[in-house]
This record gives structure tokens, sequence and C-alpha cells, in this order.
């Protein structure tokens, strides 16, 4: 955990979800599988919901705590960030926690704490309590599909070959089929969330 990291300047620097969500630019994701950036994203979130009682239950009970805020950092352009934004914003909606965006290129100085395996991978969302101390943080992707991506870096660390762009595109189309094939994602999101609020609550 990143207890010893404060960032209560950023609190009230960002955009809210609406914001963000209204500001997106619509983009087509060939690589990706995503024909209408602007449209699968409001798609995801007006469609996802909470099925089971005690997911729900879990980040229902959480509005009992006033002193957590989230940060996401994120742009519109990010495959990951159709994919998996709408469903931060939701789970922070059902649990009451104050959430705001910080577009990455305007918090690259705040972004850098959080680096994926040296890179600036994206959505992070960031949870704090009411002083700034940032508690834990969640992404940029379910563990499942991020190892994709680690593979395909471990596999092809000479980022000059002449096929690296190539094979990278690959793995975008790789990771693309497994948020397209089905809501597991969505699920192992939930679990990992959980996992982590109840790591800062005990």
């Amino acid at each position: 955990m990143e207890a010893q990291l404060n960032l209560k300047h950023k609190i009230g620097q960002g955009i809210s979800p609406q914001q963000f969500a209204d500001g997106m630019k619509n983009r087509n994701m060939e690589n990706s599988k995503i024909l209408n950036t602007k449209e699968k994203f409001d798609f995801i979130y007006d469609n996802f919901t909470l099925a089971q009682e005690d997911q729900k239950s879990f980040f229902t009970a959480l509005n009992n705590r006033s002193d957590l805020h989230c940060l996401i950092l994120c742009t519109d352009w990010c495959p990951d960030v159709i994919w998996n934004v709408p469903l931060l914003f939701r789970v922070m909606e059902q649990s009451g926690i104050p959430t705001e965006v910080l577009p990455m290129e305007e918090h690259l100085e705040t972004m850098d704490h959080f680096l994926t395996n040296g890179g600036r991978n994206q959505p992070i969302a960031v949870f704090l309590n009411a002083s700034g101390d940032v508690l834990g943080r969640w992404g940029a992707r379910p563990a499942y599909i991020q190892a994709v991506m680690d593979r395909f870096k471990k596999n092809n660390p000479d980022k000059q070959a002449a096929d690296y762009m190539e094979k990278l595109n690959q793995t975008y189309g790789e990771i693309g089929e497994l948020y397209q094939v089905s809501n597991e994602y969505q699920e192992v999101i939930l679990h990992e969330l959980r996992d982590l609020f109840t790591a800062f609550s005990s």
C-alpha cells in the first residue's frame, strides 16, 4: 500500500464523472473491437447493475463511511477506460464515495506515482481517507486481463523490433476479446474492489 503518499491537495482538482462522460470524444478503436467509444461507455454505464445481493449489500454498507474519496486517473482515448470506468462510477455511486476524474495528461506527476510495470496504464482508481492519505489503488485492468499484457511485455522486451507494433496490436485485440466475450471481467473487478475495501477497512 502507498500509505506514505498523501494527495489531499488533489481533492477538488478534478472533474465530475458526469463532466467526464459528457466531454468524451467519439472514437473508433478497431484493435480493441470498440466501434463507438462514447456509445459503448454509456451502454456499460446504463446497463451495469450489482446483481448479487451480497455484493450489493457490501458496497451499500460503505455509505456509512464518510471518510473515503476516490480519484480516477484516466483519459477518453484508452480502451480499458471505456470498459472499466463506467463500472467504477457505478460502484462508487453505490458506495456513496465522492469521486472525481483527474484527466491523466493534466496530472502526470500524480499518475507517475501509480505506474503499472513502469508504464502509465489507465484507468487508475486511487482511494484516499479524509486526510488525503492513499489507502489503496485499483487498475488499470482486472488481473487476468492485465496478465495478457504482462506476458506480451515479458516476451517482447525490444520495443524497436520490426514486429513489435504488430504484436502489440494483436495483444490489444486479445484483450479486447476478453472484455467483449462476456461480463466476467465485471465480476472480477467487483471482487478485486471488494478485497481492496476489505483490506483498508480492517
